[in-house]
């Protein structure tokens, strides 16, 4: 397991065909997006509030979407209940999860 910097800031591991790496969650936005890099984290804003899981569940249904992945791939490894999250996702590159930052608006 490579544990990095991205050159924009952002840590990212690989291993076994996964990316582990950071995302900084603002529920309840006017809409779903990728917002840029933020503290290490990729800054995703979207539409759910964090009530009853709400959010998690649109974080991966966004990602899954960008990144052309089921949501079965993508896992919440910590952060459940937390702005700042752990997000696994395998079958993708670190490339591809930095391309999220080029392409984000949903």
């Amino acid at each position: 397991m490579s544990e990095k910097n991205s050159p924009l800031g952002i840590g990212m591991k690989s291993s076994a065909g996964a990316v582990i790496f950071a995302v900084r969650v603002q529920p309840r936005a006017s809409r779903d997006e990728v917002a840029g890099a933020m503290d290490g984290a990729i800054k995703v804003r979207l539409r759910a509030p964090a009530l009853e899981n709400r959010a998690n569940d649109a974080l991966v249904e966004l990602l899954a979407d960008l990144l052309r992945t089921p949501k079965s791939a993508i896992r919440i490894l910590s952060g459940d209940r937390s702005r700042i999250k752990r997000v696994e996702v395998q079958g993708v590159t670190e490339q591809q999860v930095l391309s999220l930052l080029a392409r984000g608006k949903h």
